[in-house]
C-alpha cells in the first residue's frame, strides 16, 4: 500500500533517508497531465541539493503525443531507460531532446550522474521503466482537475489545446490508467497545495 506524504518538504526528507542506503536514487515521478509533477520535480530538485532533473517532455515526440494510445506510445521509453540506466548506475547519459518547436530533435548534450534523479513524465509507471525506478511518485490529482489545471496553464501559455485535453489526452489516461494502474504501482502518494 502506497504512503501517503502531505508535501514536498515530507518527499524530499524520503528521498534523503533512502539515499542513504544506496550510491543513487532514481525517483520517478508520475501523474496526469496538468498534475504538477514537474512543479513537484521542480521543488524536490530545490530541497535536494545535487539532485539531477531528466526531464519526461524531453522524450516525449510532440507530434506522436497528438495521437491517441493506451500505452502513451509517444513517450521514447527504450531512450529514457538508456539515461536512466547510465544515471543510476553513477554514469553521465547522453540526452537527445525532442524539440517542441520543430518536432525535431534539440543537439544531444551529456546530462552528468548525481546522487538523486529525479525524473517526471506522463505514461512513467510503465513495465518498461518501472525496474529502473527506486522510488515511485504518484501526484494524486483526479484526472478531471488536472485536465482543467492543464487547459488553464496552457492557454495562460498562449496555446488552445482544450481539444487535444479532451479528445487525446485525457483518454490516453484513462486508457493507461485501464492498462498499468499506475496510481496503484506507486510507492508514494502526494497531493500538491497548489495547481502545477
Amino acid at each position: 500500500m502506497a504512503e501517503t506524504v502531505t508535501g514536498a518538504d515530507e518527499l524530499a526528507q524520503r528521498i534523503r533517508q533512502l539515499g542513504e542506503q544506496g550510491a543513487v536514487t532514481v525517483v520517478g515521478i508520475a501523474g496526469y497531465g496538468g498534475s504538477g509533477k514537474s512543479t513537484l520535480a521542480r521543488a524536490l530538485q530545490a530541497l535536494l541539493p545535487g539532485a539531477a532533473r531528466v526531464r519526461g517532455d524531453d522524450f516525449l515526440d510532440p507530434l506522436g503525443s497528438r495521437e491517441r494510445s493506451d500505452e502513451w506510445a509517444a513517450l521514447h521509453r527504450d531512450e529514457l531507460a538508456s539515461v536512466l540506466e547510465a544515471m543510476g548506475a553513477g554514469r553521465p547519459a547522453m540526452v537527445h531532446p525532442v524539440d517542441w518547436a520543430t518536432g525535431g530533435r534539440q543537439p544531444a548534450r551529456t546530462q552528468e550522474p548525481a546522487p538523486i534523479v529525479l525524473v517526471d513524465a506522463v505514461g512513467l509507471l510503465h513495465p518498461v521503466l518501472l525496474p529502473l525506478l527506486d522510488l515511485t511518485v504518484w501526484v494524486d490529482v483526479p484526472l478531471a482537475e488536472s485536465m482543467e489545471r492543464g487547459m488553464r496553464r496552457d492557454r495562460e501559455a498562449g496555446a488552445d489545446h482544450d481539444t487535444l485535453w479532451r479528445e487525446v489526452w485525457a483518454p490516453n489516461e484513462r486508457g493507461f490508467d485501464a492498462r498499468h494502474r499506475p496510481r496503484e504501482a506507486a510507492d508514494v502518494r502526494i497531493v500538491p497545495q497548489a495547481p502545477g
